[in-house]
Formats: C-alpha cells, sequence, structure tokens
C-alpha cells in the first residue's frame, strides 16, 4: 500500500499541470485550429468593431493606448507649430505640448496652459471632439468585451476509443466549469477527412458523429460524449496509419444556456487523429463527500488509466 503512494502523488501532480496547462490554452485560444488564410486581411477599415472584439485583451490595451500616444504626438506637433498658440508653453517644448494635449483631449485643463489666438483654439476645439468621440468609442468597446457571454468548457486533452457497453466507443470527457448549473446543453462531433474523389483529386469532406446522446437537459459537472463505431461509423475500421494518411481532424461544438448569464455559450475543440488514445479510460472524477454530496475534482478530467476491459 506504501509503494503505491508516491505513484498516486505524482499521478496527482501531473493531473493538476495538465489542468493548469489546459486552462492557460483555453484562455489563449479556445478555437484550437491550426490553418492559415492568405488574400484576406484581419483588419477591415469598414468593420472595426469587429477586429476590436476579437483581440487579446493584451492586444486591445495595447492597441488603445498606441492610439492614443499617437493622437497626442500629432496634437503636439501641431501646437509647437506655431509659437504662441498655447498660453505659458515655451517655444518648441514638445514634451509641454504632450502634456497639454492629453489634458485637452480628456477635457480635464489645469489653467496653467490655454489655447490663444485663432489657430490655438482651432485646434484645440477638432482635440476636444476627438477625444470625446475616442473615449465614447473606448467604453463601448471596454463594455462589449467585458459583458459578452463567455463559455468555460473544460475539455479533456484526449480522446479515447474503448468499450463501452461492450462496443467499440469514441469517448471525450467534458466538463462545466462554472459553479453553475447550466442547462439545454448540446454538442456535435465531426472528422474532417481527406479523401479521394472519383477524377482522383484529393477532397477534404465533413462527416458528422452520431452520438448516443446529444443533448442534455442540465449540465452541473461532466458529460462523457460517446459516439460507437459500428459499420456505419465514417471512422469504422480505420486504423492510426490511415488516420494519418487522411489527416483526420475531430472537432467539438458545445453550446448549453448559462443560467447566470440568461445567454447561451457556445465553444469549439478540435483534436488531431494524434490525439487518440487506444485502450484507455478516463479516471472517475466524481465521487461522493461524507454527506452523500456529488464532487468532481475537474483537475483528473484528462487523467486517463488503463481500460481492463479493452486488455481482456
Amino acid at each position: 500500500m506504501t509503494d503505491r503512494l508516491p505513484d498516486a502523488a505524482k499521478i496527482a501532480r501531473e493531473a493538476a499541470h495538465k489542468a493548469s496547462r489546459r486552462r492557460r490554452r483555453l484562455r489563449n485560444d479556445g478555437m484550437a485550429f491550426d490553418y492559415l488564410k492568405i488574400g484576406v486581411s484581419r483588419f477591415e477599415w469598414r468593420d472595426p468593431y469587429h477586429f476590436a472584439v476579437t483581440l487579446s485583451w493584451g492586444q486591445f490595451f495595447r492597441g488603445a493606448i498606441a492610439i492614443l500616444v499617437a493622437i497626442n504626438i500629432a496634437f503636439a506637433l501641431l501646437y509647437v507649430a506655431v509659437p504662441g498658440a498655447v498660453q505659458n508653453l515655451p517655444p518648441g517644448n514638445f514634451f509641454l505640448a504632450f502634456f497639454f494635449s492629453l489634458e485637452t483631449l480628456g477635457t480635464v485643463g489645469y489653467g496653467e496652459m490655454a489655447p490663444v489666438g485663432l489657430y490655438g483654439h482651432a485646434i484645440a476645439a477638432v482635440e476636444i471632439v476627438l477625444g470625446m468621440a475616442f473615449t465614447a468609442i473606448l467604453t463601448g468597446v471596454v463594455f462589449v468585451r467585458f459583458s459578452r457571454p463567455q463559455a468555460r468548457f473544460l475539455f479533456a486533452d484526449n480522446p479515447v476509443i474503448g468499450l463501452h457497453n461492450g462496443r467499440e466507443t469514441l469517448m471525450l470527457r467534458v466538463a462545466n466549469g462554472r459553479f453553475n448549473t447550466l442547462t439545454f446543453a448540446r454538442v456535435r462531433i465531426g472528422v474532417l477527412l481527406k479523401e479521394m474523389t472519383d477524377e482522383g483529386e484529393d477532397f477534404r469532406n465533413v462527416h458528422d458523429l452520431v452520438l448516443v446522446r446529444a443533448e442534455m437537459p442540465i449540465f452541473p459537472l461532466t458529460w462523457t460524449i460517446m459516439h460507437v463505431i459500428d459499420q456505419s461509423s465514417p471512422v469504422f475500421g480505420l486504423d492510426a496509419e490511415t488516420l494519418e494518411t487522411m489527416e483526420a481532424q475531430f472537432f467539438v461544438t458545445l453550446e448549453a444556456h448559462d443560467t447566470a448569464l440568461r445567454a447561451t455559450v457556445q465553444d469549439v475543440r478540435t483534436y488531431s487523429h494524434t490525439a487518440l488514445v487506444h485502450g484507455k479510460r478516463y479516471a472517475v472524477a466524481i465521487t461522493r463527500n461524507e454527506n452523500g454530496k456529488p464532487v468532481a475534482d475537474l483537475s483528473k478530467l484528462s487523467v486517463l488509466e488503463p481500460d481492463p476491459h479493452a486488455a481482456q
């Protein structure tokens, strides 16, 4: 019994590390699709809103600060270009002009410096209007980014293929990462295969995998999604070498209603054929405490153990 304690501790540490790594990956890239697009631009002048809301928070704030600095540099140069346009601004003092521009853009003003003459007032007026527009747009985009419903689904690192009820089954475990119960959960799994047409050309085709259960009325803890690999399955009889040749990719789309947000949340995850694990099963992640209440240990979401039925 004592010999197994180090192994159990090691497994627990590895599970916690994988869970932490998975959370970081999900925050960075929930889609997990690996592809490139050529011939299109990520930024479209006619649709800056979509560009702004799809940036990461770091990119968004760096971009906002860069725009703010660029605007104030431009107006500071305009103030410095005409000596005497700003009261108490020494000629050629760019740094004071920059901070005066920043105060004007924010419609603050401290009284020491003020625009003088038609030129100074005209530049200041334009900057004030621009500052109000910039503040309104930035506030709106920040609000949208904060208020967007975000999914917090956790996906196991590897789908497994093993026996369930005596039949070969593709299984994937997912979990509700929220503390509140989700409702009306729906899932779909598809597989993208490179096939050959009758004309001898490569063709990528998407096949839906029929699931044992594709909907859950409530989704409080975990859910093991299952697809029976029978003769009607698109992956029936495909071994690891064939899946590699066909460049198989499995993709999972999951959505549910978040009762706390009063909104539907969605997420998608893809798996390469190399992520498939044969002859394994997921370790037990749900136990009961002394009061009989179910307890889900989501650090074990991706922990695998040998499938004794497959060994037989």
